[in-house]
């Protein structure tokens, strides 16, 4: 079980499903939303996720003119967990509090848009745009 909170616990979440798996965009666009190099995240199936408390605390923003989103708590301000796609959660892994032991980063996202000043120092694959699921 994996759980998960905003900085002010207004927002918590569960997730009924161990995770291991993380994402790191570093794209621009994800770089000004943090504030810092990017942000890392895990993805989750939908049917394994559930709000404890708080979604009446979450506000959407998504760029105009892209497909890029964010949701987070509207009273810190903390990235909490969005839809990725139909069938499943993105979650930043910044806000998991338990249940994330066994987390490493598997992929770096848009690594060509990377800032000048970061250096990639794990061992997970770099993928010059989005990441692409092997099939």
């Amino acid at each position: 079980m994996v759980q998960g909170e905003c900085n002010c616990g207004a927002v918590s979440f569960t997730v009924d499903a161990g995770i291991s798996d993380v994402f790191v965009c570093h794209c621009s666009i994800c770089r000004r939303s943090t504030g810092s190099g990017g942000i890392a995240v895990a993805v989750v199936a939908n049917k394994t996720f559930a709000w404890i408390k708080g979604q009446d605390q979450i506000s959407y923003w998504s760029k105009p003119g892209h497909e890029w989103h964010t949701y987070f708590c509207q009273v810190c301000g903390t990235a909490v967990p969005g839809e990725n796609d139909t069938e499943s959660m993105y979650l930043p892994v910044g806000t998991l509090t338990s249940g994330c032991e066994n987390l490493r980063v598997a992929h770096h996202l848009y690594v060509h848009s990377k800032a000048s000043w970061e250096e990639i120092g794990d061992s997970g694959k770099q993928h010059i745009e989005n990441y692409e699921a092997e099939v």
